[in-house]
């Protein structure tokens, strides 16, 4: 069972201040918890004993047998999906060897955790293995981020800090962004290395990010003197952007 301190506890991790004083975060469903086992460290796992039966040789610090109703009480879901576990974040350290030799993306003030979460799920399916986020981007470990993942999370890094000291020991390397004065995506040049970067939901990317940025892209519309909405979602933007460079190098 899950006692009633564990609930509080689990609770209190949808905030960013106790996932990062006790350097953990929550994840639940059977497809997410799946993919994180093996990846990261599992302080905690409750299941149902159907679950339970299905994934014997699931291990943890601390492992609990629970019912859905009980699920329900510790859930961040509305609809509990029969496994929940508290997981040790990832916080080795990052070569920036990686970003000369692949293709990166970059997150700028990225603040909806759905979005982010969608772009780390949209980086796994493209096998862009790194993403470098600004200090201000929504934290990956907030448990709607996490879902979002769709277990994505447990073979694409992030990594938070300065994108303009980033950007700026990148030097003569190709560092692109999207904006409705750049050149056509369809049309440009593509390395298959380099540094996408993608901005704020509503403000796109910052001006001092942007005077380092050597490579302007834009995603026309169709048919480009059609009106049309102001601009797109940024995980449909990015989906866009790493489609275009696989397509490129198939």
């Amino acid at each position: 069972m899950i006692s009633k301190n564990k609930i509080k506890y689990i609770h209190s991790l949808e905030l960013k201040k106790n996932r990062k004083e006790d350097n953990v975060f929550v994840a639940e469903g059977h497809k997410l918890v799946g993919d994180l086992l093996g990846n990261f460290s599992c302080k905690y796992l409750a299941a149902t004993q159907e679950w339970w039966n299905e994934n014997p040789s699931a291990k943890a610090d601390e492992m609990a047998i629970v019912t859905n109703e009980e699920l329900s009480k510790a859930s961040f879901l509305k609809t509990p999906q029969s496994v929940l576990a508290i997981f040790e974040q990832d916080n080795s350290p990052v070569d920036l060897s990686i970003i000369r030799n692949s293709l990166c993306l970059a997150l700028d003030d990225i603040q909806d955790p759905g979005n982010l979460g969608t772009i780390i799920r949209l980086a796994d399916w493209f096998g862009i293995e790194h993403i470098f986020c600004s200090p201000n981007t929504v934290d990956v470990y907030n448990p709607k981020a996490i879902q979002a993942t769709m277990g994505g999370i447990a073979r694409v890094k992030l990594h938070y800090g300065s994108l303009l000291e980033l950007i700026t020991q990148l030097d003569n390397y190709p560092v692109y962004g999207t904006f409705l004065n750049g050149d056509n995506l369809y049309s440009k040049d593509l390395s298959p290395v380099g540094l996408i970067v993608m901005g704020n939901e509503g403000n796109g990317i910052s001006p001092e990010v942007e005077r380092l940025i050597n490579q302007r892209l834009y995603i026309p519309n169709y048919p480009q003197n059609r009106a049309t909405s102001e601009s797109l979602n940024v995980a449909i933007a990015t989906s866009i952007v790493c489609a275009e460079f696989r397509r490129r190098i198939l």
